[in-house]
């Protein structure tokens, strides 16, 4: 929602949109961590902080993510072959798979952030911070050279295979260092855990695109979504261990 303007959309401007995802990413989490605290500031707690921001990236985003999470829910759930699949994923409405996802997700999602916030506003806004940098480096892991597109059109067939290996590999290294540089004044283990957070919420990303790929024939715009969702998801999972 960022009133931010476009000059084009052709693959050059794809290609340096994916690299840079994970600020859009870290931009977004900022967001959510400055709400969160300042609800806590006025002693809404834990759980209310830990609610608006896992709410925050979805008014950011006008729900994109979440829309993409339910309806790749409802493809995959189906059973279909792909074209079928694919056709299920492009209608407007929302399946019980859809449902079950969206549910279990946000709600994982809050319940992990308010373990964060319950420690202090600094775990829950790197937290914040951590899950959406690695939602986004996701999508540009996603949008390497090699993953094809599994329709001609929409957005998924604009950005598919618009960055390189190597470069896919730099943001996704640069991601997991600034993860662990984030939570050095919380100590050697939470370095070690914020690193650990972002590679499981990556190879969780990478899990569900390979069954996408295997499954759908490639990405779309909706899948994308399911892996930033996916992505973010198991990084806040992760950070609440010990």
């Amino acid at each position: 929602m960022l009133p931010i303007r476009g000059t084009r959309w052709d693959r050059e401007a794809a290609h340096a949109g994916m690299l840079c995802a994970p600020l859009a990413g870290l931009t977004v989490g900022l967001c959510a961590a400055a709400v969160g605290g300042v609800l806590l500031f006025l002693g809404g707690g834990a759980l209310l902080a830990a609610v608006a921001t896992a709410a925050i990236p979805a008014v950011l985003t006008r729900g994109l993510h979440l829309d993409g999470l339910a309806d790749t829910a409802d493809g995959l759930g189906s059973g279909k072959p792909a074209e079928d699949a694919l056709r299920i994923m492009k209608r407007s409405d929302i399946g019980p798979f859809g449902v079950i996802a969206l549910l279990f997700v946000l709600l994982g999602q809050a319940a992990a952030l308010a373990q964060l916030y319950g420690q202090s506003w600094a775990h829950g806004a790197v937290g914040a911070a951590v899950a959406g940098v690695t939602a986004r480096c996701a999508l540009t892991l996603a949008a390497r050279v090699g993953v094809p597109a599994a329709r001609l059109e929409g957005l998924g067939a604009a950005v598919a295979g618009a960055v390189p290996w190597r470069s896919a590999g730099v943001v996704a290294a640069v991601t997991v260092v600034g993860c662990a540089v984030v939570a050095v004044p919380f100590g050697p283990y939470a370095v070690v855990l914020h690193a650990f957070a972002a590679l499981a919420a990556l190879a969780a990303a990478e899990l569900l695109l390979h069954h996408c790929r295997r499954r759908l024939g490639g990405v779309t715009g909706d899948v994308f979504g399911a892996l930033a969702e996916t992505a973010a998801t198991a990084a806040l999972v992760v950070l609440t261990f010990g």
